[in-house]
């Protein structure tokens, strides 16, 4: 080759790397994966996954037939496309595609497995196999379709642990709008209360709700806070949303004493009610009150470290509720005479229904 051939073919080289180097190294990053679509008769639970208008969507709290983008329990995850993407987190499904429960096997939070006795489960934590009647899970009562439509959501067989005469013998001096087919109507909100776990375990669960609601409505006999001084200290202005019912508004209200704006918003966004500017729902609808009990009960660790109904189902024990409820008030030496009301009355409703108190009761 001569030397103007060979300087030549070094210039074309040169040009064609020079072309390389302009050429961009990356391309634009993609839109996720869609999570399976959200289904509104699905239960969803905090951190859960659903795809809905092209967006996924991630839990915030436990939350059922709330429309993602409509409803605050709902953060947007960005857009998405395409087919399902990852395992786990989801709930609805298609057909009979959930797994079966592994023992030993590990598993995240969100995962859906079948247990052994057909029933679905959703991991609450991570956990290493834990059995899902026992332990870091919660029980999701789906079945399986035949058609490939995902889950239905049937009434708990059975129904609720506690019938109406043992209601009745728990709250003998009751006032009349605690009904008990307020109670049994509310219970839908919350398919996995009292319904968990071995039957000791659900009446257990059972008991410890309504003796923490004993003590907070003396019985309940009180629908509202009776000390209307403290009415006007529970509007924190400082949220975006105010008080739109007014100053004094948002009193402690219910079996578990519903108090303050922000727990108002977050108990009407995970029910679908607007309690924040209907707060009076809560003293004149029956079903709505036990509704912001179970609400509390199940999706709130208060002052404490769990939930209430994780800490029954999981073995904590009923002094975890206390905590849950009102610990940093009551627990560790604060109020010993107020937690020994609650275990008194823990103790005489295991009793009524026929099952042992367990231990840890104090907190």
């Amino acid at each position: 080759m001569s030397r103007q051939r060979l300087i030549a073919f070094l210039a074309a080289i040169a040009a064609i790397v020079g072309l390389a180097i302009l050429v961009p190294m990356s391309s634009p990053a993609l839109a996720s994966d869609c999570a399976a679509p959200w289904n509104s008769s699905s239960v969803y639970t905090g951190g859960m996954t659903a795809s809905y208008n092209s967006h996924n969507w991630s839990a915030k709290w436990w939350t059922q037939g709330e429309t993602p983008g409509a409803a605050d329990v709902w953060a947007d995850q960005g857009a998405c496309t395409g087919g399902t993407g990852g395992s786990g987190g989801t709930t609805g499904g298609s057909g009979c595609s959930y797994p079966a429960w592994v023992a030993g096997h590990s598993y995240v939070t969100g995962d859906i497995v079948k247990y052994t006795n057909g029933l679905f489960y959703i991991a609450t934590h991570d956990n290493p196999g834990y059995d899902p009647t026992i332990s870091t899970w919660y029980w999701s009562p789906y079945t399986c379709g035949t058609g490939g439509s995902g889950g239905t959501n049937p009434p708990p067989a059975g129904g609720f642990v506690v019938s109406e005469a043992q209601f009745n013998q728990m709250f003998p001096s009751r006032n009349s709008f605690y009904t008990y087919s307020g109670l049994t109507a509310a219970l839908s909100a919350y398919p996995g209360f009292a319904t968990t776990g071995s039957d000791t375990v659900k009446k257990q669960e059972a008991a410890a709700f309504l003796a923490n609601v004993s003590h907070e409505t003396g019985g309940l006999v009180y629908i509202v806070e009776q000390n209307t001084a403290n009415y006007s200290h529970y509007c924190d202005w400082s949220q975006p949303y105010g008080c739109p019912a007014g100053q004094s508004a948002y009193y402690g209200r219910g079996p578990i004493q519903l108090s303050w704006n922000f727990n108002y918003k977050a108990a009407g966004d995970s029910l679908g009610i607007d309690l924040l500017d209907n707060p009076n729902l809560v003293q004149t609808d029956a079903a709505v009150a036990w509704k912001t009990g179970l609400w509390y009960w199940n999706t709130q660790t208060g002052p404490g470290t769990m939930t209430s109904h994780n800490a029954m189902v999981n073995g904590a024990g009923f002094g975890e509720t206390i905590r849950s409820i009102n610990g940093s008030i009551e627990c560790n030496g604060g109020n010993p005479a107020e937690v020994q009301d609650r275990v008194n009355a823990y103790q005489n409703f295991t009793s009524i229904l026929g099952v042992p108190a367990g231990n840890n009761l104090y907190c």
